[in-house]
């Protein structure tokens, strides 16, 4: 193939001679180059470590939701049911994960940064709102809605601008940022019970809040991505199109139902474990416990998924948790009360860990089966807000069987338990659409 001087001459040396080819496009700059992503390297990182305080601040506080469900069930709103209580958790996370479209569109758009502004004034203004409420409304709209809808604007962006600086480590590189709501999910627990019996459930909030303000300011920072954003209209066909994939859409199914189980562990694990017997002191660790574990179950499976591929890590832990739940969660609901504190303590280590993974390789699982990566925020969107809606009725219905007659508790246990083990099923044929019955193959 032949070419004229001027055709093969690169973007530099044209700009050199201040001339200007109209018929021919310069290729695109490396770092603009879906092809050319850097694994490594300051900027990269950087993203990573601002991802993580983005993360730490959004999901490491959407984490603690058992603590809240406790507290309010106990105390603020006492009054109401435990299902009715539970809807103030389920709503906060149903509310980080729906708004996905949005934030990942937006992040599409404009870039990570502008989502990231917006979700850190959601966030810290709601959980100031929160930190005066008295009434169920108040607490309900300010936490449950406004600060989870910055919770969501901070989670979304901060995944996929991760996704664009890395190929061969991404899932490594995305496991290391969401570990953020791990260790989120140990500090801020105790600071909170701690604050509470200190200076008060008001200044608890607002102490929170001012910490959230200082992490999302370095996310702002540092957090963007690699690629330029896509100036595209918003087409509620870019919503839907992902779904006749029939991979996406299993995956999509898998997830949901995982999700409706998944988090109530998370939400329940401190009332089911006061009502067997164990200490008020004790069981308020019990969160931190699951999210201390969920940690190494964030980082370690992500790095094995670079090796054996994230969908057959995905699948090993997503079974292993709703196993967990028959294996030592269930029985501690059947047993004198003298004999659980151990086995509930067992339960919460091994589940944190497969949950770490559960909740964290979602995204490196829509990367890997994404074919166009300047679209990753809106596929993104696309899954979470029919996630979304698992985790909304999830904790709600678990709260019902846990008040319903005789042991609620045993049948709550099995609820979760059972879809892991369903959703795990959908993520199995996902896989295998993508590469048929072959046991050995990296997915």
């Amino acid at each position: 193939m032949t070419s004229t001087p001027e055709k093969t001459s690169s973007p530099l040396e044209e700009t050199e001679r201040g001339q200007t080819v109209q018929t021919v496009s310069p290729p695109p700059l490396a770092a603009h180059d879906p092809k050319a992503f850097p694994d490594g390297g300051l900027q990269a990182w950087l993203v990573v470590a601002g991802g993580f305080c983005a993360i730490f601040a959004s999901f490491g506080w959407i984490n603690c939701i058992g603590i809240f469900q406790n507290y309010y069930q106990s105390n603020l709103i006492s009054s109401y049911s435990s299902s009715s209580v539970a809807w103030v958790p389920s709503t906060e996370s149903f509310m980080m994960f729906f708004w996905g479209p949005v934030a990942g569109k937006l992040t599409d758009f404009w870039g990570p940064r502008v989502p990231i502004v917006i979700g850190t004034f959601l966030h810290v203004f709601g959980l100031m709102m929160a930190s005066i409420s008295k009434e169920y409304y108040q607490i309900f709209l300010s936490q449950s809605v406004t600060s989870a809808i910055g919770c969501s604007f901070l989670f979304y962006p901060s995944m996929t601008a991760c996704a664009s600086w890395f190929l061969r480590h991404r899932v490594l590189a995305i496991g290391i940022m969401a570990s953020g709501s791990s260790v989120g999910g140990v500090v801020l627990p105790i600071m909170v019970n701690r604050l509470v019996d200190e200076v008060g459930f008001g200044w608890a909030m607002r102490s929170v809040a001012f910490l959230f303000l200082g992490l999302c300011t370095i996310s702002i920072i540092t957090v963007k991505s690699r690629l330029p954003p896509s100036k595209q209209p918003f087409v509620l066909r870019d919503f839907i199109a992902p779904y006749k994939e029939v991979p996406f859409l299993l995956l999509t199914i898998g997830v949901w139902i995982t999700y409706i189980g998944g988090f109530i562990p998370f939400t329940f694990i401190i009332v089911q474990a006061r009502a067997q017997g164990m200490s008020d002191h004790l069981a308020s660790y019990l969160v931190s416990i699951l999210n201390a574990s969920s940690t190494f179950g964030r980082i370690i499976p992500a790095h094995l998924g670079d090796v054996f591929g994230v969908f057959n890590v995905m699948i090993v832990l997503s079974l292993a948790g709703g196993l967990a739940n028959i294996i030592f969660w269930l029985p501690t609901t059947v047993m004198s009360a003298q004999n659980t504190n151990a086995l509930i303590i067992v339960f919460a280590i091994v589940y944190g860990f497969a949950s770490g993974c559960i909740f964290s390789l979602v995204p490196a699982m829509i990367a890997k089966i994404s074919p166009d990566l300047s679209k990753l925020g809106v596929r993104t969107g696309s899954l979470y807000v029919v996630a979304a809606t698992g985790v909304l009725i999830g904790s709600p219905i678990a709260g019902v069987i846990s008040s319903g007659d005789g042991n609620g508790f045993l049948g709550l246990t099995l609820f979760s338990g059972l879809l892991l083990v369903v959703g795990t099923v959908f993520l199995i044929l996902s896989r295998v659409k993508l590469t048929g019955w072959k046991l050995m193959a990296k997915a």
